[in-house]
């Protein structure tokens, strides 16, 4: 299926997935046993957040012809109140002082229509399975 994510073993801790033409490379850290070549998969998650949003607003700014020097997200976690994992996550759009103040509240719908965020918002059901295969 054309659609599919492999995953894929690359020595030590690392892990890879092939997804659309693209290797997306994952180690852990030296702390975490790996050589930290990579970022974690739990960066990439919460990188996947951020440049979701971001692409929104990129696509926002220039569909109006908004400059877009001086604009970016800021990522902001906080931790659940038992204190393991993530409670909240805040993202900043900052801007410049010239940024038209009329497109203020637009700009954070735009970034709220991330896919990421909605799969998050109302998340997918999950399977694990084993299946053997003749190799």
């Amino acid at each position: 299926m054309a659609s599919d994510l492999i995953v894929t073993f690359g020595g030590g801790k690392k892990v890879n997935a092939e997804f659309r033409g693209f290797t997306i490379k994952t180690d852990q850290s030296v702390h975490g046993g790996g050589e930290g070549s990579a970022p974690e998969p739990f960066a990439l998650f919460l990188a996947s957040i951020g440049t979701c949003a971001g692409i929104y607003v990129y696509s926002f700014c220039q569909s109006r012809e908004i400059p877009t020097d001086g604009i970016k997200i800021v990522q902001s976690h906080e931790p659940k109140a038992g204190g393991r994992g993530i409670g909240k996550i805040t993202l900043t759009i900052e801007v410049p002082p010239t940024f038209p103040e009329k497109y203020k509240d637009a700009v954070i719908n735009a970034a709220n229509l991330c896919a990421v965020k909605k799969h998050i918002m109302e998340p997918p059901a999950f399977e694990v399975k084993t299946e053997v295969v003749e190799g």
